[in-house]
C-alpha cells in the first residue's frame, strides 16, 4: 500500500463523509458496470447549440468538444481470437455526435489494435469532406526510419480515405526524451517533409502531442520560429494542472507556455482515461453537494473547456451516453467561475491523499507478451480504491466487506490467466506508458495484495 499522512478514517472525518457513505460498493467486482459516478445528468441533448472555438490560422470554427476515436465499441471477431471494431456503433455515434454539432475527430495508426483510422474513414465517408475536420499522427514508436515514416503517412490518407488531413500530429512527443524525438523526426528529415506537406495543401494544420518532461517540451516549443506550430495537443485537467503524475508536466505551466505564444491548445484525456468521473465517492458527495444537476464527468470537461485558448476538447466515448453527457456540457459550455476553479483546485488537494495509479486505459502497454491485461488490473485496483474496498488492515472495520469485494471483483475483471501473478518483470510495457507508471512495480505490488488477502494475513 503507498504511504499515506493520516488514516483512511480521519480523513474522511476531516472531509466530512463517513465512513459507512464512501464505501458503500457492490460486492461483484466493487459496483456494476455504468453504475455510481457514471451518471449523465438530467435533460435533453440540445441541438444546435454547441460551441466552438475559432482556429486563428484558418478562420474555422472547430466544436469544443471532439471525439477521441482511441476507445471505439467492439465485438468479438468472428472465427478468430481477440475483437474487432463494431462498426455500426461507430458509425451510429459518428451520426449523433454530427448531428449536435462535433465536427472535430481525431486518431491514429496505432489506435483500436491499428484498425482506429479505417473505422473512422468509414464512418466520416458518409458526411461531406466540408463537415467534418479529422487529425490523425505520425506514430513511428518502434521504427523511425525516413521510409517508414513516409509510408505510415500516406497510409492514413488512406485508410481515412480523405485527400487532405485538417490536423496533423508528431505523436506522443516526450517519451523516450529529446534524444528519441531528434531521432523520430528530425535526424530522418520528417519535420522538413512534413512541412513541405503543409505548403502543398496536404496538410492543413501540423502540430505534436505531448507526453513527457519539461525540458522536451520546451526545446520543441522552441522550434515554433521555425516550424511554426499551428496547435498542440496538451493532458489537462483539475487534477494535472498541478499534480500531474509521473514524468509529465502540470498542465498549467503547458497551457501558459502555449498561451505566451498564441498556439492553440487541444486537449487531451480531461478525464483521465476517466477517472475524474470514477472519483471517490467523498469526492462524489463534495461534487453532487455544490451542483446536483451535474454528472461528475461534467465539472472535468467544464474546467478543461474553460480557458479560451483552448481549441477542442477530445473525449474517447465508447457509449452513446457518455456522448450525451458531454454534449450537454457544452451546448453551451457553463465556463468554470473563478471561484469553482479554486474549489475544483481544492477537489485536487484533497484526491492527492489517496492516490490511484495513474492509469489513463490508453492500452500502450498493450499487448504484454505473458497475456496479462494491464489495463484491467490498475482499473480494478483504482475502482476498488476510490469505493473503500482496499482494506489497509484485516483490523479494518470493513475489511471482510473489502476483501470480498476486491477478491470477487479481481476474478471477474480479470480472467486468471491474464492476472498480476504472471508477471515476469520483463518490463516490456513501462516505456510505452504515457504517464510514465512502472508498471512491473504496481503489478507486483497487487499481486502481493491479493495474496495477502486470499491467505488473511494483511
Amino acid at each position: 500500500m503507498n504511504e499515506k499522512d493520516m488514516s483512511r478514517r480521519d480523513f474522511l472525518k476531516i472531509v466530512g463523509i463517513s465512513t459507512a457513505t464512501a464505501t458503500a460498493a457492490t460486492l461483484a467486482g466493487c459496483g456494476p458496470k455504468g453504475a455510481g459516478n457514471n451518471e449523465t445528468g438530467a435533460g435533453t441533448v440540445p441541438v444546435g447549440k454547441m460551441d466552438y472555438r475559432t482556429n486563428p490560422k484558418t478562420g474555422e470554427r472547430v466544436s469544443l468538444l471532439g471525439y477521441g476515436c482511441m476507445r471505439w465499441p467492439t465485438l468479438p471477431a468472428p472465427e478468430k481470437g481477440g475483437n474487432v471494431i463494431d462498426q455500426d456503433a461507430v458509425n451510429e455515434l459518428i451520426d449523433y455526435a454530427m448531428a449536435h454539432g462535433v465536427n472535430y475527430y481525431d486518431t491514429s495508426p496505432v489506435y483500436v489494435q491499428g484498425w482506429s483510422e479505417r473505422s473512422t474513414g468509414l464512418a466520416l465517408k458518409r458526411h461531406p469532406r466540408d463537415k467534418f475536420f479529422v487529425a490523425t499522427k505520425l506514430s513511428n514508436f518502434s521504427n523511425y526510419t525516413r521510409e517508414n515514416s513516409i509510408a505510415m503517412y500516406r497510409r492514413s490518407f488512406e485508410e481515412l480515405q480523405v485527400d487532405y488531413i485538417d490536423y496533423y500530429l508528431l505523436h506522443s512527443i516526450g517519451n523516450g526524451g529529446i534524444e528519441t524525438f531528434r531521432k523520430r523526426y528530425i535526424e530522418n528529415g520528417m519535420i522538413d517533409y512534413l512541412m513541405e506537406e503543409r505548403k502543398a495543401g496536404r496538410i492543413r494544420n501540423l502540430g505534436f502531442s505531448f507526453h513527457g518532461t519539461k525540458d522536451v517540451f520546451d526545446e520543441v516549443l522552441a522550434m515554433h520560429d521555425r516550424v511554426h506550430w499551428d496547435f498542440v495537443q496538451i493532458q489537462l485537467n483539475y487534477l494535472d494542472w498541478r499534480y500531474a503524475s509521473g514524468n509529465n508536466v502540470n498542465a498549467d505551466y503547458l497551457y501558459a507556455e502555449l498561451e505566451k505564444r498564441h498556439i492553440p491548445a487541444v486537449i487531451m484525456e480531461p478525464l483521465l482515461g476517466g477517472r475524474l468521473s470514477k472519483v471517490p465517492e467523498h469526492i462524489v458527495a463534495r461534487l453532487k453537494q455544490r451542483l446536483p444537476e451535474l454528472s461528475v464527468a461534467s465539472w472535468a470537461f467544464r474546467f478543461a473547456g474553460t480557458p479560451a485558448g483552448v481549441l477542442t476538447v477530445l473525449s474517447g466515448m465508447t457509449y452513446l451516453e457518455h456522448l450525451q453527457d458531454n454534449l450537454k456540457t457544452y451546448s453551451p459550455l457553463k465556463p468554470v467561475t473563478a471561484e469553482e476553479h479554486e474549489f475544483l483546485q481544492q477537489t485536487a488537494d484533497l484526491m492527492k491523499q489517496y492516490p490511484t495509479i495513474p492509469c489513463n486505459d490508453c492500452k500502450y502497454c498493450m499487448p504484454c507478451p505473458y497475456g496479462i491485461d494491464i489495463p484491467a488490473i490498475l482499473i480494478h485496483y483504482n475502482k476498488c480504491v476510490n469505493e473503500g474496498n482496499v482494506p489497509e488492515s484485516s483490523q479494518d472495520e470493513n475489511y471482510r466487506k473489502a476483501r470480498r469485494a476486491f477478491l470477487v471483483g479481481y476474478d471477474r475483471s480479470v480472467p486468471k490467466l491474464r492476472q498480476a501473478d504472471h508477471c515476469t518483470g520483463c518490463n516490456q510495457c513501462s516505456p510505452h506508458c504515457p504517464q510514465t507508471i512502472d508498471i512491473p512495480k504496481e503489478l507486483h505490488r497487487i499481486d502481493k495484495f491479493v495474496e495477502q488477502l486470499k491467505q488473511e494475513t494483511l
